[in-house]
């Protein structure tokens, strides 16, 4: 049976995995770990995206990490075939997949039959030229005109998104919605848990957590991917922490102004993950911090060694 902890930034997802893995271990089972992090599927984004060293993952197979270089763009159609191929290879293995991460769109990709239209270098090159002359806003408004359904789901800030769907209404000559999640059939049963913290809890812990990205190294990180092309990756260079890095690194941030950027930044992202997972009425919702919250999953699985129903 396919496993689901899904959940905002910071919440405790990475600790809960092991965690669980862990148990079912002791249970006489086993787990391996797939990634639905978005920006950790870039190799040399380690820092800033929080990836958990490989010293770190207690001896737990991790899967779908390191699968771009920088300057590629990110694809969720590719994602989805890495991802669930490695799902697939888990359960051969006798093993329970735990499919782990906060990247909504990722997530419900790998979870249900999503349509993924073709796309068209052309138009959009177009449509980002229209971005650049008139501005991300001009763009969304556009698209809220032809697809006001896409254009709530979409934050106006997200242009790559915002493309995306005008290119897919374009071509299609349907709305950019009929494709998204909640009108997909499900993949496969799956297990979804939704991990979650306190506000109180989580700002702070997550306002340390991007100085301690900083403080350990984030600016370097950046200098050494900038030979492999970070700054011209349409999709990695935006990355929270990246972006704010390259700022810096081109003097138009001060370290300070970096830092505080990414904390609010970040902030905002948790805010559309919240969102986005509470929309999910019938996800299990569990506290990162609470051990208890290992035989909650234990309990719904059942018996440990049944990797498929």
């Amino acid at each position: 049976m396919l496993v689901l902890l899904a959940g905002a930034t910071g919440t405790g997802k990475t600790s809960l995995s092991l965690d669980v893995a862990e148990a079912i271990a002791a249970a006489g089972g086993a787990a391996e770990v797939v990634n639905a992090d978005a920006m950790q599927l870039y190799r040399g984004m380690d820092i800033g995206t929080a990836k958990l060293p490989p010293a770190l993952r207690r001896g737990i197979p991790h899967h779908c990490f390191d699968l771009w270089d920088v300057p590629e763009t990110a694809s969720v159609a590719v994602y989805r075939e890495a991802a669930r191929a490695a799902i697939e290879d888990v359960e051969s293995r006798g093993a329970v997949p735990l499919l782990v991460g906060g990247s909504g769109l990722y997530i419900e990709a790998v979870l249900r039959e999503l349509d993924f239209p073709a796309t068209d270098p052309a138009l959009r090159a177009d449509l980002e030229q229209q971005a650049d002359q008139l501005g991300p806003d001009a763009l969304w408004r556009r698209l809220a005109e032809e697809d006001p359904v896409a254009a709530q789901r979409i934050p106006s800030g997200n242009l790559r998104r915002v493309i995306r769907a005008l290119e897919v209404v374009t071509l299609t000559g349907r709305p950019y919605a009929a494709s998204l999640p909640d009108q997909a059939a499900w993949w496969r049963p799956t297990l979804r848990f939704t991990v979650e913290s306190e506000t109180e809890v989580l700002q702070p812990r997550l306002a340390e957590r991007a100085r301690r990205m900083w403080h350990d190294g984030l600016l370097d990180e950046v200098r050494g991917l900038l030979p492999q092309g970070l700054a011209d990756g349409t999709t990695a260079s935006r990355a929270i922490g990246y972006a704010q890095a390259l700022a810096v690194l081109r003097g138009d941030l001060d370290v300070d102004d970096g830092i505080e950027e990414t904390i609010r930044l970040t902030w905002r992202v948790v805010r559309r993950q919240r969102a986005w997972f509470n929309r999910d009425d019938d996800a299990v919702r569990l506290d990162g911090t609470d051990p208890g919250a290992v035989r909650v999953v234990l309990d719904a699985l059942g018996s440990p060694r049944v990797a498929a129903p």
